[in-house]
């Protein structure tokens, strides 16, 4: 099973992208992220023609995660985390697929730092935390997928100078993702490739594309029945350079049936 997670940066947008990847790489599973898109403008007949069921979870102009399943409909297991009622961002969606469960996650950003965003950020991964534990204790083969928006380790990134003073490099926000690692996660690009330099996002300013100044804050994490099965994880690249693309590179684990 090939499972990806992919932040569109607006679904609307990339659809063309989207699709093509769809055709192309036909993975098994696709965790997309910031689709800016409400539930009722979401494309599924165009998914559905690419062949995919998909569930999501959508808010206009901002946030919104979504599942894909190619050849079969995504059965939804939950939308949203407990911990704060009054919290309208559409940022997690968690389904069914032939017997693993997956979720999509867009993380928040957290910036400027300090301020209510980065207690935002720190709020909610501690609720992510808190519902991974859970997932844990039904020892099935789980995977939370998405944009994390935090880098983990100084060798996740192009420049740690240039990053020092972000959200997403903060001890607090490392901290947080390293919590939930403990608590029995694998870091699936980490368990294959230790060292390597993987970058997951370039922004669209001052040249990071051309300049291979990237990080990666995308992050496929497997419960310990799903790591048994890891066969490999890496970053497809290439499709950053395309046309009009996401900031964003798919990003993807497999594992053994």
């Amino acid at each position: 099973m090939r499972i990806v997670t992919y932040n569109v940066n607006g679904i609307k947008a990339r659809l063309p992208r989207l699709l093509e990847y769809l055709d192309e790489q036909k993975p098994d599973v696709v965790c997309l992220q910031e689709l800016k898109s409400s539930d009722e403008t979401f494309p599924e007949a165009e998914v559905r023609a690419a062949g995919y069921g998909a569930v999501w979870h959508g808010q206009k102009g901002f946030n919104g995660v979504a599942v894909l399943a190619r050849g079969v409909d995504p059965v939804e297991r939950k939308r949203g985390l407990e911990g704060e009622p009054e919290d309208a961002h559409s940022r997690y969606i968690e389904a069914e697929v032939n017997g693993v469960v997956v979720a999509s996650i867009y993380l928040p950003n957290g910036n400027p730092v300090p301020g209510e965003k980065f207690d935002y950020k720190l709020r909610w991964m501690e609720r992510l935390s808190t519902h991974a534990r859970d997932l844990l204790a039904e020892e099935r083969p789980v995977v939370l997928a998405g944009d994390y928006n935090v880098i983990p380790a100084d060798e996740d990134t192009f420049s740690v100078r240039a990053m020092a003073h972000d959200a997403l490099m903060q001890p607090e926000s490392r901290q947080a993702f390293r919590r939930l690692l403990y608590q029995g996660w694998t870091d699936a690009l980490r368990a294959r490739h230790p060292v390597a330099q993987l970058w997951t996002f370039w922004d669209y300013q001052a040249g990071c594309w051309q300049r291979d100044a990237g990080f990666r804050i995308d992050h496929l994490v497997l419960s310990p029945l799903a790591a048994d099965r890891l066969v490999d994880a890496g970053v497809d690249k290439a499709y950053r350079g395309r046309e009009k693309a996401s900031d964003h590179a798919p990003t993807w684990a497999v594992l053994r049936d």
